[in-house]
C-alpha cells in the first residue's frame, strides 16, 4: 500500500495543529488561530512547489488537504488543553510535521526530475519553512535560528532517504525509516541539549 498520501494528510494536519496552538496564549480568536494554522500547514510545501514550478499547488489541487487543515484547526480549538498535554510547547507536533514533510518534499522533488542534491534541499525547505512562517507571525525568533538541531535533522533525514533510494530499498520502508530518523535526531538533540557548533 502506498503510504505517501496518508502521510501527507497527517503531516498537514499536525502542522495545522501546531500553528493554531502557537497563538493560544496571545488572545487570538478562532480566525487568528485558524489563519496561523493554515499558513503553517501550507507554507513549506507551497514554497517548495513554487521553487520547483509545480502547479497547481498541492492544497489547491486536492481539497482533502484543506479538510486536513480545517480538522487540525478545529481539534486545536476544541481540545487545546488535551493537545497541550500531549505535546510540550508544540514540540511533538512540530517534530512529526518536519519529519513527514522532509521525506515528502524529497519525494516530490525527485518525481519532478531534479538532482538528488536539490531534492534534499527541497525536503528541508518543505519541512522548516512552515514553522519559520509560524514563528514570524507570532513574533517569535524562528526556531531555525535558535540553538537547536532542527533543519540539520531534516537534512540528515533527506540524505538518508536518497541513499536508501539509491540502493533500492522499498519505497514505503525507506519513507518510514527516514521519517523515524528525523524524529529520533530531534528527540535526542532536545533531550541531551545537543547543538551544532556556533560561528564565533
Amino acid at each position: 500500500m502506498d503510504i505517501q498520501y496518508p502521510l501527507e494528510l497527517v503531516g498537514t494536519l499536525v502542522f495545522a495543529i501546531s500553528g493554531a496552538l502557537a497563538v493560544r496564549d496571545r488572545e487570538h480568536d478562532l480566525f487568528g488561530a485558524g489563519f496561523t494554522g493554515f499558513i503553517t500547514a501550507i507554507g513549506g510545501g507551497s514554497l517548495r512547489d513554487i521553487l520547483l514550478g509545480s502547479y497547481p499547488l498541492v492544497w489547491i489541487g486536492d481539497v482533502n488537504f484543506l479538510y486536513a487543515i480545517f480538522l487540525g484547526i478545529l481539534l486545536a480549538f476544541i481540545f487545546p488543553t488535551t493537545l497541550l498535554k500531549l505535546r510540550k510547547t508544540m514540540f511533538l507536533f512540530d517534530t512529526l510535521g518536519i519529519a513527514f514533510f522532509t521525506v515528502l518534499g524529497v519525494e516530490k522533488a525527485l518525481s519532478l526530475g531534479v538532482r538528488p542534491e536539490i531534492a534534499a534541499i527541497m525536503g528541508m525547505f518543505s519541512a522548516v519553512m512552515g514553522g519559520v512562517i509560524r514563528d514570524t507571525l507570532t513574533n517569535e525568533i524562528p526556531i531555525l535560528f535558535r540553538k537547536e538541531v532542527y533543519a540539520s535533522a531534516c537534512l540528515a533525514g533527506a540524505i538518508l532517504y536518497l541513499v536508501l533510494n539509491y540502493f533500492g530499498i522499498a519505497r514505503d520502508y525507506n519513507m518510514l525509516v527516514s521519517i523515524s530518523v528525523v524524529i529520533s535526531i530531534r528527540l535526542i538533540a532536545v533531550k541531551y541539549k545537543l547543538s551544532l557548533p556556533r560561528l564565533d
